[in-house]
């Protein structure tokens, strides 16, 4: 697969609010790439999530032959709901549909994004975005799981619990006749605009926070999630949720893998692989109880699904173990 006549490989990244496509050669050149809007199908109609993924497939195939794919995976949360008959039907009618003759192996995304941080078959993955999930891996089989309820039931230390906790200490707040640190007043202006920040705490303010945030769909308390980053060293309460939520992360990464462990740690989603106070507590905490293992960063799912497609197309792990060299330069030559 090392040649533009040898075999490409499709990566497909299905998340709930994007879908991501990408195909690449052996070489790891990023010959077509494609986004489109969530499809997660258990937070999307089946018809509105089956017409992301043709548009992102679409797109990524408009400078390529679809014919010329070799292999695909796609991977997404809930990948479970694959297996149903008309789900599968559906895909395999879109999938020919694109053009696309070869066939696909579908993952779940903490796989893609596992993979996506490290070529090692075996470690650990954290992972804080709109929901949050850790996970063991060995031989690049999920085994123990922590997390990934959703926003009902768990997800701590996910941009939703972030949001969720940034309200909670404000209302804990105003119930006290206390006004909100920075934090909480930009939370207050986010929730009611600029009259309701410079409002006086009452029982009428308070009913206006609860009654705004639930008018809008829960996961959406993960918007709030950058107003307390932003407020990490100037208000005590930002200081207390965000070290919170790096101690849940941590404690969840303790139970999947022992003190000694040396496989590599995955950080992925967007608290965790950019530049965020979170991401330096996580960091810190991994150092500590880890100090002996590498620590990757998960940006690229799709590419993670890309690399999977093209180990089935490639011999031996050294191939794949360059591949993925080219795939996921060191963020300096990217």
């Amino acid at each position: 697969m090392g040649t533009m006549e040898a075999p490409l490989a499709l990566g497909l990244d299905i998340g709930g609010t994007s879908t991501r496509a990408l195909v690449i050669d052996g070489a790891g050149r990023r010959l077509g790439s494609g986004r489109a809007d969530g499809a997660n199908l258990t937070s999307h109609a089946t018809e509105k999530a089956f017409d992301a993924v043709s548009a992102a497939v679409a797109a990524a195939l408009s400078d390529v032959a679809p014919a010329a794919v070799g292999a695909a995976v796609i991977a997404t949360a809930g990948d479970h709901n694959f297996t149903r008959p008309e789900i599968a039907a559906e895909l395999s009618a879109r999938w020919k549909a694109a053009g696309l003759t070869c066939g696909y192996t579908v993952v779940a995304d903490a796989l893609a994004a596992f993979v996506a941080g490290t070529p090692s078959p075996d470690g650990t993955l954290v992972l804080s975005g709109t929901g949050a999930i850790t996970a063991r891996f060995t031989d690049r089989v999920l085994g123990q799981i922590i997390d990934g309820h959703g926003w009902l039931l768990g997800d701590f230390g996910s941009g939703f619990w972030l949001g969720r906790e940034a309200v909670l200490s404000t209302l804990a707040a105003l119930d006290r006749g206390v006004v909100p640190g920075p934090m909480g007043r930009a939370m207050v202006t986010a929730l009611l605009g600029p009259s309701g920040s410079s409002a006086a705490p009452s029982r009428a303010v308070t009913n206006d926070i609860v009654l705004a945030v639930h008018a809008r769909p829960p996961v959406t308390l993960s918007e709030l999630a950058p107003l307390v980053t932003a407020h990490a060293g100037a208000d005590a309460e930002a200081d207390r949720i965000l070290a919170a939520a790096a101690d849940h992360l941590l404690a969840a990464a303790s139970v999947v893998r022992e003190a000694d462990d040396v496989t590599p740690i995955v950080l992925a989603g967007s608290l965790l692989t950019g530049d965020t106070p979170l991401a330096s507590l996580v960091r810190a905490g991994v150092a500590t109880s880890w100090p002996s293992a590498p620590v990757g960063v998960a940006s690229d799912g799709a590419a993670g699904a890309a690399w999977l497609a093209a180990r089935s197309l490639l011999a031996g792990d050294d191939a794949a173990d360059r591949l993925h060299a080219a795939l996921f330069p060191p963020p300096a030559q990217r």
